[in-house]
């Protein structure tokens, strides 16, 4: 399937490693043009020179996304270096376990700055604007490994600010769409930890899982690709969960 992609210019936070590394790679694939940030500059300098080599612009800027204001001009310096935005995806995780101020600023905050200083750029896109949102099914079950954490309440905050954003809107031609992750497992990530520190917590969830195994970084990028192509035209207001069935409901 053709996704429309080719020439698209696409924002993705927290590009350097994991599943924003995979989703950069993955809109790259596509043909899409990228602009890209992450708070520690030389992983993010490896990604962007990853990236080029497969024939594709890409502006990067290391930055804390906690950082509101520098955030806001990376979105406004790369809709000026791309030429506009086509496509935003908001992938950061919310800080330490038991820090509840932390999780905000560094979920919540970015996500209502990063859609507000990008929609008159989405919605200037010629075949429209498209936000994807990157949570966790943390968000939507309150059993390990979510249970009484900031970073499951600040997900589950963010899907209903999602969801009512992409009514809110629709009428100007942007869509948003949120992918939910289950356990997904990479080098230097914190589920690689686990299996080595925790075997039995790991052995655990991963028995949780229908398919035996958990997710990986490039399942979830293609999820998120889909659904901010024009393949995905009709969808908003969608939570995508990418989770190998480890979600026990409806």
């Amino acid at each position: 399937m053709d996704l429309g992609l080719r020439g698209a210019r696409v924002l993705v936070t927290g590009a350097s490693r994991g599943i924003g590394r995979a989703i950069a790679g993955a809109f790259a694939d596509e043909g899409a043009h990228l602009a890209i940030c992450a708070r520690a500059r030389q992983p993010l300098e490896e990604a962007a020179e990853e990236l080029r080599g497969r024939g594709v612009t890409v502006v990067a800027r290391d930055l804390d996304v906690a950082d509101t204001a520098a955030l806001r001009v990376f979105v406004d310096a790369a809709a000026a270096e791309l030429g506009g935005l086509d496509a935003v995806v908001s992938n950061v995780s919310g800080g330490s376990a038991a820090d509840w101020e932390k999780a905000l600023r560094t979920d919540v905050l970015p996500f209502t700055a990063l859609v507000e200083q990008a929609q008159e750029h989405l919605a200037a896109a010629p075949h429209g604007g498209s936000v994807v949102l990157v949570s966790s099914t943390s968000a939507l079950h309150v059993t390990a490994p979510s249970g009484t954490k900031p970073y499951s309440a600040v997900k589950a905050a963010l899907n209903q600010h999602a969801a009512a954003l992409a009514r809110t809107l629709a009428p100007r031609g942007v869509r948003v769409n949120t992918v939910s992750p289950g356990p997904v497992e990479f080098d230097g990530g914190g589920w690689a930890r686990r299996r080595d520190t925790d075997p039995d917590y790991y052995a655990g969830i991963r028995a949780r899982i229908p398919l035996g195994r958990l997710g990986r970084p490039e399942e979830v990028a293609r999820a998120v690709v889909f659904l901010a192509s024009p393949a995905a035209s009709f969808v908003t207001g969608a939570n995508l969960v990418v989770d190998g069935g480890f979600l026990d409901r409806v």
